[in-house]
């Protein structure tokens, strides 16, 4: 028998009898026999691997959306290799290009906070490699995406302490040139405008997207003593640190100031108030991400898609 045969029927090929793929699957079965994956990669010159580059894994956000990418990926015969920027623009460039040489059949990204340009993606498409962004995307990059929208996000997230009573709200927001933290503020200005609440400028400080960024914004509002009545925080470890200030100030939550954070943390519920947050759906992002991909590479479908998955705003203590 051929080889092409046997290769053809134990990938399940149509155009193979039935009985001979059940009798090549028997035997294949007796002798244990496992395609080589090496093997396969020469000749389709890409393996059955899939990138993934992400800022941390240790983020939770992150670390559920890559449950939601391998679980599609496994199903579909792929493994993936996870790698993380540490949000570093460098790291990322090498991780891509690392994953290129190792010929991943195709990459999901989630770029770093300090990435302002898209140039080594760009280049991934001028390779033909399929390309997926989640959450984090570069809009340089003619490449589908899956995202939220930040901006009417962060806009009813607002309205929500504005129905509350509060009137002096601040921002703490995240890196100014990252996509999602300009259109989370942009959703807190219109919020405040369409409520005709003045916009001080002192109430809206810029850092990073982690707890000690929460903590030091909030330390420096009680400092120089321009206290809001309300934070609403680019993410939620950024208003879990701010929380944590508040509380060694001896102010109290929601009484003195609330806080509302962003992506529903599997900490949230459990903090002292419980967050109110906004549910971001990591999981499903990885999952539609790895979708879409696997689709690319499959099917070769390349026309660039852009899919805006759903979230909810979780209200609990903190306002």
């Amino acid at each position: 028998m051929a080889p092409s045969t046997v290769s053809r029927a134990l990938s399940d090929h149509p155009n193979i009898r039935r009985s001979t793929k059940e009798r090549i699957c028997k035997i294949a079965k007796e002798i244990q026999y496992s395609p080589n994956p090496i093997a396969r990669s020469l000749k389709s010159n890409r393996t059955m691997t899939i990138g993934v580059i992400v800022p941390e894994i240790k983020h939770e956000f992150f670390a559920s959306a890559i449950s939601g990418i391998e679980g599609i990926a496994s199903r579909s015969g792929y493994t993936i290799i996870v790698c993380q920027s540490n949000e570093s623009y460098e790291l990322e460039v090498i991780n891509t290009s690392a994953l290129m040489y190792h010929r991943v059949a195709g990459i999901i990204v989630s770029i770093s906070q300090n990435t302002k340009s898209g140039k080594h993606f760009q280049d991934l498409l001028r390779r033909k490699m399929p390309l997926v962004f989640f959450d984090r995307v570069c809009d340089d990059v003619p490449a589908s995406k899956v995202v939220i929208d930040d901006c009417n996000s962060a806009r009813e997230a607002v309205r929500h302490l504005i129905q509350r009573g509060y009137k002096r709200i601040a921002h703490f927001g995240g890196p100014k040139e990252l996509s999602i933290c300009i259109r989370r503020l942009n959703g807190y200005v219109e919020a405040l405008k369409e409520s005709a609440i003045s916009l001080p400028p002192e109430i809206v400080l810029y850092g990073g997207l982690h707890e000690e960024d929460g903590y030091n914004s909030m330390d420096c509002m009680l400092r120089q003593k321009v206290m809001s009545d309300a934070v609403f925080a680019v993410n939620d470890p950024v208003a879990i640190g701010a929380i944590q200030r508040v509380k060694e100030s001896g102010l109290k939550i929601p009484s003195d100031v609330a806080i509302i954070g962003f992506s529903d943390s599997e900490l949230a519920p459990y903090m002292d108030p419980p967050l109110t947050t906004v549910h971001q759906p990591s999981f499903e992002m990885g999952t539609k991400a790895a979708e879409i991909l696997i689709d690319g590479i499959e099917n070769g479908v390349t026309d660039p898609r852009t899919f805006v998955l759903d979230t909810k705003l979780i209200v609990r203590g903190t306002t």
